[in-house]
């Protein structure tokens, strides 16, 4: 386990300064971002304080940790518990959700059981979830009755502004269906503020009349629309950036000592990542098809249609949440890792171990390692 020790550390440390992406929840930094703020701290995430100042990870098993779990599971929710807030970089302590006696081990990593049961709870909830974006997942903990502070989900005013100006233009065809002329201007722009909040909407009634849902069916088929708009504005904005990395990747050089064998290794890598992004961007891009062919019987009058697609569609969101996420993951980490306009070039110990892991994320089977770091 010492290489997959050695990743850990060296994902931490490269976390010191990012607060959350769609696969990172970073609450130490969010603490220390928050620092003075009362609300943050009175309506917190967890109710351990050690818990506060973890990081969670939306993880892809290795081979090594399948067997942690009962049945298969692709992707896990990972907890880690930094040994030092202050210097991520040397590692943790972790835990699986899910794995087994996983629940001792939480308990001993928070320090007690004292009000465990709600700390449990929101970490199923998070589970649940196919990435850590933070509109999800302020919607999925609020639907759950769990009061936290939005400072927890970081979630821009202007980022909150674009996606209701991008939804609004997504769903301006169902809004004259469903409201006649009234859906125009300004009761446009209300209706989607009514379809993104949390809570359920008086004003979203001829919307649940017209999709001939009830209760608790209602509101996972509003939950999951919305899932698929959100991804469809961030895939939106994410596209230029995954044409950059497909062209950089192969760009990428070696600088100091190098092995023969391994440069090979390298290329071999960069090839596989590049087919297996685009393999991710064609399942997304699919998902994408279908939800928008549903979603075009809906505004020609076939609301069973598109009713029927949302009470049958939390494995296709799954997935399309998965995708999202690991897309973005690369693409930001990338240009973290490699500014825009800075030089394309690391050691090769670190274009091994970063080829490595977008591979894993993006489900290739990665080459075996042996390499002085």
């Amino acid at each position: 386990m010492a290489a997959s020790n050695e990743r850990i550390y060296r994902s931490l440390k490269g976390l010191e300064k990012t607060a959350s992406t769609s696969r990172v929840l970073n609450l130490s930094a969010l603490a220390v971002l928050n620092a003075g703020n009362a609300e943050h701290s009175a309506a917190p995430l967890f109710k351990s304080p050690v818990l506060n100042g973890s990081v969670v990870l939306k993880h892809r098993l290795r081979v090594d940790e399948v067997d942690l779990f009962e049945g298969l599971t692709r992707t896990a929710t990972k907890l880690i518990v930094p040994f030092d807030k202050s210097d991520l970089a040397l590692g943790g302590r972790t835990v699986f959700v899910g794995e087994k006696g996983w629940l001792p081990i939480l308990q001993e990593l928070r320090g007690g059981a004292d009000d465990m049961i709600r700390d449990v709870e929101i970490l199923e909830a998070i589970d649940q979830l196919p990435s850590l974006d933070p509109f999800l997942l302020r919607e999925h903990m609020k639907r759950r009755g769990f009061e936290i502070s939005p400072s927890h989900f970081d979630i821009s005013p202007g980022d909150a502004d674009k996606m209701q100006r991008f939804v609004g233009g997504e769903i301006a065809r169902l809004i004259e269906l469903a409201y006649g002329g009234a859906g125009s201007g300004g009761a446009t722009t209300r209706l989607v503020e009514a379809l993104l909040s949390s809570k359920t909407d008086e004003r979203l009634e001829p919307l649940r009349l017209t999709l001939q849902l009830e209760g608790e069916s209602y509101r996972e088929g509003i939950f999951s629309w919305k899932g698929f708009l959100y991804y469809k504005w961030v895939l939106n904005s994410l596209w230029p950036k995954l044409k950059e990395v497909l062209i950089e990747v192969m760009k990428l050089r070696v600088i100091g000592p190098r092995d023969r064998d391994l440069m090979v290794l390298i290329d071999e890598m960069k090839l596989r990542l590049r087919g297996a992004m685009e393999g991710q961007v064609k399942a997304v891009m699919g998902y994408l098809k279908t939800y928008d062919a549903v979603f075009q019987q809906l505004t020609e009058g076939n609301a069973a249609a598109f009713r029927d697609f949302l009470l049958a569609s939390p494995e296709m969101f799954m997935a399309l949440g998965e995708g999202a996420g690991t897309l973005s993951h690369v693409a930001t980490f990338w240009r973290y890792r490699f500014p825009q306009g800075k030089p394309l070039m690391a050691p090769m110990g670190e274009i091994l171990e970063l080829l490595q892991d977008f591979e894993s994320g993006l489900g290739a089977e990665p080459h075996p390692l042996s390499y002085a770091a």
